[in-house]
């Protein structure tokens, strides 16, 4: 209760027994969508001067063979259009952040994120660094080379969402100067998923890949 509050706190122990109880069928998912401001300078004097290489990485580059991702995952996400900014050192992989421009569908729960206006922020997903080069300024640096391409596309903010249940991360993201914009409630029982919205339609009801809602998000501008 007191890393995570008391409303989220007792709702991870009501998800925790429902998933308990049922087997795994019945969960429950809370988020926080949060906005992060695009710097106007890299978060890492002196990064570009580093041994790890940072760079933009297509499906074809010889690098993705060693993403922490199973090989299907990493295919749909280059067919949905994303953008993926890694760092090597020497041929081996470091880390990753990948992006989508102006929606991106959900891979917990179903709900397509629909990003608006359309040229003002991203998405960002998935931020990975290798646990053996979680030290001096590798994450700084991954940012600096995702936050270079998004000042030169015009971009202001990348937006994303945190598990409610997860403390590490959203005091990572306080660190980071994220503002929050919205939230979103995901009950699932099998096929059936339930979403309790914080804005119209409020809640959303479906139980095939069809019938999911679409959550549109704002930057705080």
């Amino acid at each position: 209760m007191r890393r995570l509050g008391v409303s989220d706190a007792l709702l991870w122990f009501v998800a925790r027994a429902a998933q308990l109880t049922s087997g795994g069928r019945l969960r429950i998912y809370r988020y926080y969508f949060v906005a992060q401001p695009v710097p106007a300078e890299d978060l890492s004097p002196g990064g570009r001067s580093s041994a790890i290489a940072l760079r933009i990485v297509d499906a074809t580059d010889a690098l993705v063979a060693q993403f922490p991702r199973p090989s299907e995952v990493i295919a749909a996400r280059y067919q949905m259009g994303a953008h993926c900014f890694a760092a090597e050192q020497h041929g081996r992989f470091v880390g990753f952040i990948w992006i989508k421009e102006r929606q991106y569908p959900e891979d917990e729960v179903r709900c397509l994120y629909v990003l608006e206006p359309a040229g003002v922020a991203v998405w960002d997903f998935d931020v990975y660094i290798d646990p053996a080069f979680r030290h001096d300024r590798n994450f700084a640096r991954l940012w600096d080379s995702a936050n270079r391409w998004l000042r030169e596309h015009g971009y202001r903010w990348t937006l994303s969402r945190i598990s409610a249940f997860n403390p590490d991360s959203l005091a990572a993201h306080r660190r980071l100067g994220t503002r929050r914009v919205g939230s979103a409630t995901f009950v699932r029982l099998g096929r059936v998923q339930i979403a309790l919205l914080a804005r119209a339609p409020f809640v959303h009801v479906g139980w095939h890949d069809a019938k999911a809602p679409s959550l549109r998000l704002q930057s705080p501008e």
